[in-house]
């Protein structure tokens, strides 16, 4: 591992240690169960999207080792599904004015169990999506594909099953100023039946 490998490596531990006190001040809040406290759920939902996105943006594309890639990823993807959960509790909270105690039960208890989510569920699907990423052929040829079709300034193509963070590096470095992954539609599936996604990426025009 190279020094800068190593810098960024500990630069997301220490990031990481800082989401397991925010974790602990969620758990506070959660506890209240009370939709007066919801402002404090979105600013600490805030700080948790902020370090992800530090993460993935400045340290994260510089880890070359495998093993620290499935760890990082593995946690990664934790706080993914903890930002859409908090974000969802937050929009029903100002939507409704109310929300089911047992909502705030699930989310304590999928903190709760954050080690072991880590090191079972989301490592084997993080374990599954670098063994496809960087399988040379695979990575290759999604490669010439995203390239050509930035270059052809085509705006929206399909591939089979979803790469996530991989797939927009690789977009943003071809020249894409923003990638989006979706889930494919019926429409998408008229142009190529087996589409699990849909990649759509925004380009600046010269």
């Amino acid at each position: 591992m190279s020094y800068i490998e190593k810098k960024y490596n500990n630069k997301i531990k220490g990031i990481f240690d800082n989401l397991s006190t925010l974790d602990k001040d969620l758990l506070s809040e959660l506890n209240k169960k009370s939709v007066k406290n919801v402002n404090d759920i979105a600013i600490l939902c805030a700080q948790f999207n902020k370090n992800i996105n530090l993460i993935l943006k400045k340290y994260y594309p510089e880890i070359k080792d495998m093993k620290y890639k499935l760890q990082i990823k593995s946690t990664l993807k934790f706080y993914y599904d903890l930002i859409y959960n908090l974000t969802d509790l937050v929009r029903n909270v100002e939507n409704y004015q109310k929300i089911d105690q047992e909502y705030y039960n699930k989310l304590i208890q999928f903190i709760n169990d954050k080690i072991k989510l880590i090191s079972g569920k989301y490592k084997d699907i993080s374990a599954q999506e670098l063994t496809a990423f960087y399988d040379q052929n695979t990575r290759d040829n999604l490669e010439k594909i995203l390239i050509e079709k930035i270059e052809s300034k085509t705006r929206q193509f399909f591939t089979y099953g979803s790469l996530e963070e991989e797939i927009k590096k690789i977009g943003r470095l071809s020249g894409a100023n923003s990638v989006i992954i979706m889930v494919a539609d019926e429409l998408s599936r008229e142009e190529l039946e087996t589409a699990q996604s849909i990649i759509l990426f925004d380009i600046e025009e010269l």
